[in-house]
């Protein structure tokens, strides 16, 4: 594998590396950790160093939600007009579009994902979440209300409306596998409802939120409206998620830790909004284009070496087309180019982390152990890379085929009743997304809506867009991002009545 050291990065990157502000984004200041404490983040291609990064702990995070706090009450953000907010979130886009690649090559060199993937995919989708919410807070709608009541004196009448408010003080925890994007989903929405945020990017990539939050400053944000607090899950992470004075939040990562929140902000009813687990179900039917079925389905699972939320992870291909399908994924996978996310060519880059290669590598050496059959890959290259891997011969109780393996996995099943395969896809406690690979359009349809799932794709996989709504069913999460549903996660009501 190539180092680090044999890239020339962008000037703005080396400028940022170099100028040591990893620090707390606190009320407009760039602060160390209370304690001093940092981290080091990796690159995970090379295993060296790429930054110290200021460790938060609670009294950082409690500054941080205070500073939130009083921003939320300010004059600058409070009266704020919907148009200049709308215009706000319009100069963050321009500046994150003027930032591109450097921002691409930050989040490959922190999370290891191709620069193709960061360049092309990840962050113009991130910029367009700020395009697609500035059209939203000049519309933001309360309603007049027709009433019955008549408790009122003579001459007087009853007028009611209602208005639409920022829930308040959002702590917006967001994962390690795609984190620009993760986090353009969560601080979009708020912002336009007008809510305050407090951020903690997670420990393995948090170089791209702590650039993001000097364009931010750059753009105008007022302070303390956007803070950022780096550091670990059980120490930031928890601190923001127990604090009182968060009234939101907004969280994207396992359904284990996702559970504990729900305990943590249920003694204190907060606001929750969660996206977590899949094990997303890919059907394919005979009469599906069977190229195109076979492309998707592959760049679905191996795209960011399998790191993906809604990759589609299990394979139902009918008897028919089993065998084709799956030497075609095989083909696929060994393909691939695999090497540093940076290097021309590559494909497919490392996972984000030893501990993650570990994961992975133990469900294949357990599925060898119970007979799966490895068709393709099954190897690892180094700590942290592991080549794209086709299974078969997997059963429903194996852990192979119900637990999120969150690596470049496939498990191909064949089938021979349309019943009997909806049956299969819908067993599982994850219910995130699904794709159906049919020329039928009645296929499509009946098996769209008997999948239970937030999303279905037909003929198609992995295709999102903040105009879409995005959610999981069962243990895949609370709630919905992206789309109106998106802004609602950050609104309350409240009714006015007045007599008059």
């Amino acid at each position: 594998m190539t180092k680090t050291d044999d890239f020339t990065l962008r000037p703005r990157v080396q400028a940022f590396l170099a100028s040591g502000r990893t620090d707390l984004l606190i009320d407009g200041d760039w602060l160390p950790a209370s304690d001093g404490s940092t981290f080091t983040t990796i690159d995970p291609a090379t295993g060296t160093a790429i930054a110290e990064v200021a460790r938060a702990t609670a009294p950082d995070v409690d500054k941080a939600v205070r500073a939130a706090k009083g921003a939320l009450r300010s004059s600058a953000w409070r009266e704020m007009r919907p148009a200049e907010r709308g215009a706000l979130l319009w100069r963050i886009a321009d500046l994150m579009t003027e930032h591109l690649d450097d921002l691409a090559q930050l989040e490959t060199l922190d999370q290891g994902k191709s620069l193709r993937t960061s360049r092309f995919g990840e962050v113009p989708a991130a910029i367009n979440q700020f395009r697609y919410y500035a059209g939203w807070p000049t519309k933001i709608l309360g309603d007049t209300i027709p009433t019955s009541l008549s408790r009122t004196p003579p001459g007087k009448e009853v007028f009611a409306y209602t208005r639409r408010e920022p829930v308040g003080v959002v702590g917006a925890i967001v994962p390690w596998n795609s984190p620009l994007i993760m986090t353009a989903m969560k601080l979009a929405p708020a912002l336009a409802a007008g809510c305050t945020i407090v951020l903690k990017p997670a420990e393995n990539t948090p170089l791209t939120a702590i650039y993001l939050g000097q364009l931010l400053q750059e753009a105008g944000l007022p302070d303390g409206v956007v803070n950022i607090v780096t550091g670990y899950g059980h120490d930031a992470g928890q601190a923001l998620a127990e604090h009182p004075d968060v009234d939101k939040i907004a969280f994207t990562g396992s359904t284990a830790v996702g559970k504990r929140l729900v305990q943590s902000a249920g003694t204190r009813l907060a606001r929750l909004t969660l996206e977590l687990g899949g094990k997303s179900p890919s059907i394919i039917m005979p009469d599906a284009d069977l190229p195109s079925a076979i492309e998707g389905v592959s760049r679905g699972i191996f795209d960011n070496g399998g790191q993906v939320c809604v990759a589609s992870a299990r394979i139902y291909a009918h008897r028919d087309v089993y065998e084709e399908v799956i030497a075609g994924m095989a083909a696929t996978g060994e393909g691939l180019a695999m090497g540093h996310g940076l290097a021309a060519g590559t494909d497919l880059g490392p996972l984000v982390s030893k501990a993650q290669t570990d994961r992975v590598a133990g469900f294949i050496d357990e599925g060898r152990s119970e007979g799966v059959r490895v068709v393709s890959g099954g190897t690892r290259s180094g700590d942290t890379f592991y080549t794209p891997t086709v299974l078969t011969d997997v059963t429903p109780e194996m852990r192979l085929m119900r637990e999120e393996i969150f690596g470049p996995v496939a498990v191909v099943t064949p089938f021979d009743d349309l019943d009997e395969v909806v049956g299969w896809a819908n067993d599982s406690p994850y219910g995130l997304a699904a794709s159906v690979w049919t020329e039928g359009l009645s296929n499509g349809h009946r098996i769209a809506a008997q999948l239970e799932a937030g999303t279905v794709w037909v003929n198609c996989h992995s295709f999102l867009g903040p105009e879409l709504p995005k959610g999981g069913h069962k243990e895949s999460g609370w709630g919905y991002e992206n789309g109106p549903q998106g802004l609602e996660n950050y609104l309350e009501t409240k009714t006015v009545v007045m007599v008059l």
